[in-house]
């Protein structure tokens, strides 16, 4: 685990907090080099499929001419949702890195644990709460903000 890399996850997630998305950003490496990245664009592209970790996932299978991705490591802010957690367990990703645990729909043990479910064919090794504070922090002040703004639009 290099924490530069969850540092780079940071600045995606920044990246989507600017874009008034859900501030989640994820980098996928393989053999010390970024083969993808993303940030979450669902309201921006309003596809309930863009999750940063999909986005990352799609460019690494594109640069590497492989949808097997073994030898990678996925970097994400976000503890990965029932969809992408399978999704990295489709693409042989060996090892998962993550920030902040997701309560509400984290499947990598916070909800419900997919590397538990006996018969898979491919179990990633899970590691999280890597720079749990920033990323559980841009993520508090995002949904604070949310919630500054919806108040306010009732008070009008």
């Amino acid at each position: 685990m290099k924490q530069e890399y969850m540092e780079l996850a940071l600045k995606y997630a920044n990246k989507s907090y600017k874009m008034d998305e859900v501030p989640v950003g994820c980098v996928i490496v393989k053999d010390d080099e970024v083969v993808g990245y993303g940030y979450n664009r669902r309201e921006s592209k309003q596809n309930p499929l863009e999750h940063a970790e999909m986005m990352a996932i799609n460019q690494a299978a594109k640069k590497l001419k492989t949808w097997r991705l073994q030898g990678c490591d996925l970097y994400v802010t976000l503890e990965p949702c029932p969809m992408c957690a399978g999704a990295i367990i489709q693409a042989r990703i060996d090892r998962v890195f993550f920030g902040a645990h997701d309560p509400k729909s984290g499947s990598f043990g916070s909800v419900m644990d997919l590397t538990q479910i006996k018969g898979l064919n491919h179990y990633p090794e899970i590691k999280g709460g890597i720079l749990n504070e920033s990323s559980k922090e841009l993520l508090v002040e995002f949904f604070r903000k949310k919630r500054k703004q919806t108040s306010a639009k009732r008070n009008v």
